[in-house]
């Protein structure tokens, strides 16, 4: 204890302290900074080792409040630069929390960060185009974050949204969860308590050359009458041509599996196979695009490695995707290609409109914010009655593919 005695002694004789601050890593570190002037004095019967060690305390718990005062003062101010917008949730209690629900969060806030950056990056090579930030609230609880990127250059129409939902699940979504084998001990389907959150994003080019990408990332909570939380993850990401490039395509699959071979070999195969049977078109005998990974109801082996296979698989898409956007975005077209590009426009609304699941539920969840859920809808579409490509043409070959899915990459 005589030792620390003198340690502070040293350090006071060299001034009074006072405070300072730098950001360091976003958050705002502060430091102690002594004058030369200052002296200390005691008087003889204080014993100088109490009275230095009680002002060093002092000095350090006033520093303490002081920090965290203005931390939170200006924790908005720190968000900026790393997400979109200010988060839902309040970021204090996100970095407090370690359950499933902030975890989640955060992470679907860094990934539509990176995924914005990275499209405005691609975009910034041939115009100035950034994205629209809504960042909106539910009255019901909760809200979301919607960035879209439109008529650009590089991207005729980008969208990248996240959005934490919680309150009452409508009688339409649990019949909706029940038909797919959720079993829930209520009575009714009526005023299941949920919880969901998630980031969702297409991104439509605006050369036919480069392909269309859609991925999905989400968690769920469901709690029951007698209080027993179910949850679960789901997602994926999958790519949607006008035009057959196999080097592409390849490379696009092979980058999803290795995200998935890091936890189980035996995932790609299965979410990949998922993923051909799920963006099927039945009324037009073929499947949106060339596919991808595609998951839900993922409960296990624990909710930490399925957060972790989540987070793979969502750090997957930029090195799946932007590659190809570089390698196609500048080769030449014409009217014909662009022409053909709407077309499959066509067929991507269909589905998205009559088929897809994330679409039903967000249309039957109460307070839905529709243009957020329509969001993955093109600028641009094309139906023509009764088109059929010239046989051996590359876009009658694109149908092939489309009417018989491939395996792209060895699955072993």
């Amino acid at each position: 204890m005589r030792g620390a005695h003198r340690v502070l002694a040293g350090v006071l004789r060299r001034g009074t302290p006072s405070l300072g601050s730098k950001t360091v890593g976003g958050f705002v570190r502060y430091s102690c900074k002594f004058s030369s002037s200052a002296t200390v004095s005691a008087k003889p019967h204080i014993r100088p080792g109490y009275v230095i060690l009680g002002a060093g305390l002092a000095c350090g718990a006033g520093a303490v409040l002081y920090s965290a005062h203005l931390r939170k003062k200006t924790l908005a101010a720190t968000l900026e630069p790393v997400f979109m917008a200010q988060p839902i949730t309040d970021m204090a209690t996100l970095q407090q929390g370690s359950d499933m629900r902030s975890r989640m969060e955060l992470l679907i806030l860094r990934v539509q960060s990176d995924v914005c950056k990275a499209i405005e990056e691609l975009e910034s090579t041939e115009g100035d185009k950034k994205f629209l930030i809504d960042r909106w609230e539910r009255k019901e609880g909760g809200g979301g974050i919607s960035c879209v990127l439109q008529d650009g250059q590089v991207f005729e129409k980008a969208g990248v949204n996240i959005s934490i939902v919680l309150g009452n699940l409508p009688p339409a979504a649990v019949r909706q969860m029940r038909a797919r084998g959720k079993e829930f001990k209520t009575k009714d389907d009526s005023g299941l308590p949920f919880f969901a959150a998630g980031v969702s994003s297409v991104i439509h080019p605006r050369s036919p050359n480069v392909p269309t990408i859609h991925f999905n990332y989400r968690y769920f909570e469901v709690v029951e009458e007698d209080g027993t939380r179910q949850w679960w993850f789901g997602g994926g990401t999958d790519l949607t041509p006008s035009y057959l490039d196999t080097e592409d395509v390849v490379h696009f699959h092979s980058t999803l599996k290795d995200a998935c071979d890091k936890h189980d070999k035996s995932l790609y195969p299965k979410f990949k196979k998922w993923c051909d049977d799920y963006f099927t078109i039945p009324h037009r005998g073929e499947c949106r695009g060339v596919g991808g990974i595609f998951f839900d109801d993922v409960d296990e082996p624990s909710q930490e490695d399925a957060f972790r296979f989540v987070q793979s698989c969502a750090d997957a898409v930029l090195p799946s995707y932007v590659p190809i956007v570089k390698k196609q975005m500048t080769c030449g077209y014409g009217l014909a290609e662009r022409q053909w590009q709407l077309l499959r426009r066509g067929r991507y609304v269909e589905f998205n409109l009559v088929y897809d699941r994330g679409t039903k539920f967000g249309l039957a969840t109460p307070g839905a914010r529709i243009e957020s859920i329509l969001m993955s809808l093109p600028l641009a579409a094309r139906w023509e009655y009764c088109h059929d490509p010239a046989p051996g043409s590359p876009e009658a070959k694109m149908v092939e593919v489309l009417k018989n899915p491939r395996d792209w990459v060895e699955s072993q």
